[in-house]
């Protein structure tokens, strides 16, 4: 049977493709108000300041291609049981081979209908803009979770934790919640790893430490569980 891994991850998994982070200094959330560009409050307020922040990480996505980090663990999935579970909203995973991602902040590529989050399609290839309706005339509006929306494929990530045998947590600082709380469903995870350059030292309990960067981290961690 293969061993079951699931591959945790956020936006520092995507750094070594050129997409930025949302809390560090040069981050999206300090570029840029999250309240007037991410929440419900802001869509209402100013439809086309939101419409054209999202442009612009739509446009920052799609240039961006799989770094090292998504290739290992798509070279993983060969050979065990993968999931990725995953707070980023770009497909760099999907587009490196992973083919069992899990998003629970959405994905950039679609767009939903605002009327009803359950309508969802594909991006247009101009990107978000006013004027464009889902099939029931509403407005069509990234499909991201905002401030203040339930995150997305909760059950199915907390499932896949808890029946991981091994857990790897990658370029999150675990301070995004309830997205954070998955960790606490690794029961029986035998091993558990944090992959962060921030994590100097400490980290959570009865995890492994490994202080680098996903891309250089990742591809050695994969190759020795394969035993390359």
């Amino acid at each position: 049977m293969k061993r079951k891994v699931v591959a945790f991850t956020g936006a520092g998994i995507s750094v070594g493709s050129g997409l930025k982070t949302y809390r560090d200094l040069d981050g999206l959330w300090t570029l840029e108000n999250h309240e007037q560009v991410a929440s419900l409050a802001g869509w209402e307020k100013d439809r086309e300041r939101v419409l054209a922040f999202w442009n612009k990480v739509y446009a920052n996505v799609r240039e961006a291609q799989p770094n090292h980090a998504h290739q290992a663990l798509a070279r993983l999935e060969a050979q065990m049981d993968v999931t990725i579970v995953t707070q980023n909203i770009d497909d760099l995973h999907e587009r490196a081979g992973s083919t069992r991602v899990l998003h629970l902040h959405g994905e950039i590529v679609k767009a939903q209908s605002a009327l009803d989050p359950t309508l969802v399609v594909d991006t247009p290839a101009h990107g978000f803009r006013l004027g464009d309706k889902c099939s029931r005339g509403s407005q069509l509006r990234p499909h991201i979770v905002w401030f203040g929306e339930p995150v997305l494929q909760w059950r199915a990530a907390r499932n896949a934790v808890a029946d991981a045998d091994i857990l790897w947590v990658i370029g999150t600082s675990l301070t995004v919640y309830p997205a954070a709380r998955l960790i606490d469903y690794a029961y029986d995870a035998l091993d558990k790893v944090v992959i962060n350059p921030g994590y100097v030292a400490g980290g959570p309990d009865d995890f492994r430490t490994v202080a680098e960067c996903a891309t250089t981290a990742l591809p050695r961690l994969v190759a020795n569980l394969l035993g390359d």
